[in-house]
């Protein structure tokens, strides 16, 4: 498995890996050979081993090895791509994906933090560090450089959800063809891709419901297409209140469904895409409509969850309503507009606890 022989004054240590390749390194003394195939040898046996020269290997072609084989959703996979060859790629595709060393990444995540918003470049170094954990474990390095990397702090913003007044005004900005999505994503707190590829189908005014079960997908370099929502959680029933109900049928009997069948469309039928929507549409009405600056569209889907929480809806109802996976994500985000009734907390604890520690009545330590 492993031995040593002398060679021209010089002493070559040679081992076979497990697929039976045979290795050398040279050694100007024996006992620095010895040394070496010792660490092999345990290394083998543990299954820790690391050939010694594969770190090697140009950073690009591992990135790109790694992308190759991510089961992502389309949307994902474009925005993967997209920071890999924008921001990953210019740093680091060109080096030995062994030298690069753990001070060399903490340089390049201050480079973006000067550019980039905290959680942006926190998506992107987790790319990075992806990229690295697979060439650990694949044995093509001993051990990732993302060790100890201090990432910008990201501040929680506060959702402030838009008055009734705010959403009213954008809508009546935004013009006839679109007067209906807008009040529908108010009034179902559905994602925007979902409000893109709702199709008729998937409605019942009737009944005064909705099904959630794909959305619409806009991905540079191809055509838009209708594929299954953000995750399982996503597929759900809404209701629809009446307002909803009565817009989306005066919308239907002016509008025809777009080329996939799609309750909205641009005016020539085609499906809506996100970028030329809140360019030509969502951003001069929210102008028009003098809300804040950079008022996105999904704020529309904030509105929906305040007005649930506000009529008294549970956790769990929220979160059912608006697709979360999980009841933690829906509090992580809403928390802070259930309402915290200080009162309510000192008549809890007084009626149960109250009775019991001071039995007759009138006798409590501040009568």
């Amino acid at each position: 498995m492993a031995h040593i022989q002398k060679r021209n004054g010089r002493w070559h240590a040679r081992w076979r890996e497990s697929n039976g390749r045979e290795k050398a390194m040279v050694f100007s003394r024996k006992v620095d050979a010895e040394h070496w195939l010792d660490n092999v040898r345990g290394e083998l046996v543990r299954g820790t081993y690391v050939d010694p020269g594969a770190g090697r290997e140009v950073f690009r072609d591992i990135a790109n090895q790694w992308l190759s084989v991510q089961v992502h959703r389309p949307t994902t996979a474009a925005q993967v791509k997209s920071n890999l060859e924008n921001h990953i790629l210019p740093a680091f595709g060109d080096r030995p994906i062994g030298s690069i060393r753990p001070s060399e990444v903490q340089a390049w995540v201050r480079q973006l933090a000067g550019g980039l918003a905290p959680g942006t470049v926190e998506v992107i170094y987790r790319y990075l560090a992806a990229i690295f954990r697979t060439a650990v474990e694949d044995r093509v390095i001993a051990m990732s450089p993302c060790r100890g990397v201090k990432l910008p702090k990201i501040e929680r913003i506060r959702v402030q959800p838009l008055t009734t007044e705010e959403v009213v005004a954008v809508t009546g900005a935004v013009g006839d063809r679109y007067r209906a999505l807008v009040i529908l994503a108010a009034g179902t707190g559905l994602r925007q891709g979902e409000v893109f590829g709702l199709t008729v189908p998937r409605l019942d005014l009737l009944r005064r419901q909705l099904r959630v079960e794909q959305q619409l997908i806009t991905v540079q370099g191809r055509a838009p297409f209708l594929a299954p929502p953000k995750t399982a959680a996503s597929v759900r029933q809404v209701p629809l209140p009446v307002t909803v109900v009565e817009t989306l049928a005066a919308h239907l009997a002016e509008f025809e469904p777009g080329e996939l069948g799609t309750v909205f469309s641009g005016e020539g039928g085609e499906p809506l895409r996100r970028n030329r929507f809140s360019e030509r549409v969502w951003r001069p009405a929210v102008a028009a409509a003098h809300l804040r600056p950079g008022t996105r569209f999904h704020e529309l889907r904030h509105y929906y969850a305040s007005l649930l929480i506000r009529h008294g809806e549970s956790v769990k109802t929220v979160q059912a309503r608006l697709g979360h996976a999980s009841a933690s994500e829906t509090l992580d985000t809403y928390a802070h507009l259930w309402p915290d009734s200080e009162d309510r907390t000192r008549e809890a604890v007084d009626s149960a606890l109250g009775p019991a520690v001071w039995p007759r009545s009138g006798e409590g330590a501040l009568g």
